[in-house]
């Protein structure tokens, strides 16, 4: 006989693969997971696993699918708990990012207000998620070029986090990678640098030197050392970043084929100055 705590089994099965950056194997587990809430009737913990799916599915690029399955988990959790409860607000944030992808930026900036409220109010100010609530602000006006806005809105997030969490929790690695990439957009080099390799010895710690995440960094970095005129180092982190997203996601995937676009440019830019 199938019982509701298998269903329970295959989600947290589910966030530890993803969390090791196996998506394959995570995307059949919440599947298995769906699944088997349907056949218990555990409809209590189908919108859990909608989620964790949908937010899978966005890091896949299935924007699509990503956001059927967020608005379903979203319906959910208001009818069965209200529109002001911190399991919305989850949800909130996340398909945010969904619109801010897009470029609805006043959709997302809609959810990710009503989420920092719900949060404020439920948890209080320095709280993680409310961290994390004013991170995404900062990063959806940064993407706008309100740079001015963003900044505070970083520097704060990060500060609570840090104390929230400790200073060497993954989302620290977040907040600093957000904050370096906006310093260096801002020209601040000099800053962004250190930010970087902080973020990136946080998550080579957590995940290990295979991770997503940690091509993330890696790119960033490259494409930081490589404005420094040290190329030699840009091509060695472009390098890590590629290698690192070709064995995740494959060769045509739009991650990786952002990573060899970036490689081709720091190695031309290489070229050239070599010739000079």
């Amino acid at each position: 006989m199938r019982r509701p705590y298998d269903s329970q089994i295959q989600n947290n099965l589910g966030l530890s693969l993803a969390l090791a950056g196996d998506y394959v194997q995570a995307e059949t587990a919440y599947r298995r997971a769906l699944q088997l809430d349907k056949e218990t009737g555990a409809h209590e913990s189908l919108a859990p696993t909608l989620h964790n799916l949908a937010e899978l599915l966005l890091d896949k690029g299935e924007s699509k699918q990503a956001e059927a399955l967020y608005r379903q988990a979203l319906a959910i959790n208001e009818q069965a708990f209200g529109p002001d409860d911190p399991r919305v607000a989850s949800t909130l944030s996340d398909l945010g990012t969904l619109l801010q992808e897009r470029g609805d930026y006043s959709g997302a900036e809609a959810l990710y207000k009503r989420a920092l409220r719900i949060h404020r109010s439920h948890l209080g100010p320095l709280n993680a998620y409310v961290g994390t609530d004013l991170a995404n602000l900062a990063l959806l006006f940064k993407i706008q070029g309100y740079f001015a806005k963003a900044e505070p809105l970083y520097r704060q997030a990060l500060a609570i986090q840090e104390k929230a969490l400790g200073p060497d929790h993954p989302k620290i690695a977040t907040d600093l990678n957000n904050l370096a990439s906006l310093l260096q957009d801002r020209g601040n080099l000099a800053e962004a640098e250190p930010l970087y390799r902080r973020a990136l010895a946080i998550e080579e710690k957590r995940f290990g030197p295979n991770h997503p995440d940690i091509a993330a960094v890696s790119n960033n970095l490259a494409l930081l050392l490589c404005a420094k005129g040290d190329y030699a180092g840009g091509e060695q982190f472009a390098r890590r970043a590629l290698d690192i997203l070709e064995k995740k996601f494959g060769s045509k995937n739009s991650r990786t084929e952002q990573a060899r676009a970036n490689l081709e440019l720091i190695l031309n830019r290489k070229l050239r100055g070599a010739n000079n």
